[in-house]
């Protein structure tokens, strides 16, 4: 990491403080705080809104473990994110994706078109792709991923998608986990 991370568990020096942490530790329950954690808490400010909002996104939507975890590992893969693709490359194989299928997510150049990828898969995958490497959708590429799910699921994945570019961002700049640089 290219900062200290802060003790564990770190100092709360405030009510507001004590209650952050709180929530930031009862998310992480039974486990111990990530190193993610112990950067962020620098900022209880920032800890807090990244807590609130990244647990939504996790644990809160419509999305299936396979569709939420695809979308959070291809955007670690895109991105060189190799902390987030530890962590989540797990949840997608116990949420039932196939080990040739997690071999497709974890290449950077990988085609979307293969008979092992379901066509919801292959939406998606394409989907974070456009979205992490050029911002801008394609038309073609919005319509294959709207024909597999609703508006509800469309508007979870885009934010699944974009919180986890934020995610990715945070831990290569800080080399948080050691595994950037």
């Amino acid at each position: 990491m290219r900062l200290p991370y802060v003790p564990n568990p770190p100092p709360a020096n405030t009510p507001d403080e004590a209650r952050i942490l709180a929530s930031v530790q009862a998310r992480r329950a039974p486990n111990d705080l990530l190193p993610l954690d112990l950067a962020l808490l620098h900022s209880y400010p920032v800890a807090e809104g990244w807590n609130s909002f990244i647990g939504a996104i996790r644990t809160r939507t419509s999305l299936s473990t396979v569709i939420r975890e695809l979308a959070i590992c291809r955007v670690a893969v895109v991105n060189g994110a190799l902390f987030e693709w530890e962590q989540h490359a797990p949840l997608l194989k116990q949420g039932g994706l196939s080990e040739d299928a997690l071999k497709i997510v974890g290449d950077a150049q990988a085609d979307f078109s293969s008979s092992i990828l379901t066509t919801e898969q292959s939406a998606v995958l394409a989907y974070t792709d456009a979205m992490t490497k050029t911002v801008t959708v394609p038309e073609e590429v919005f319509e294959q991923l709207r024909t597999c799910f609703d508006e509800k699921e469309v508007v979870e994945i885009t934010a699944t998608i974009a919180a986890y570019n934020c995610v990715s961002r945070f831990l290569v700049a800080l080399d948080v986990g050691e595994k950037n640089h």
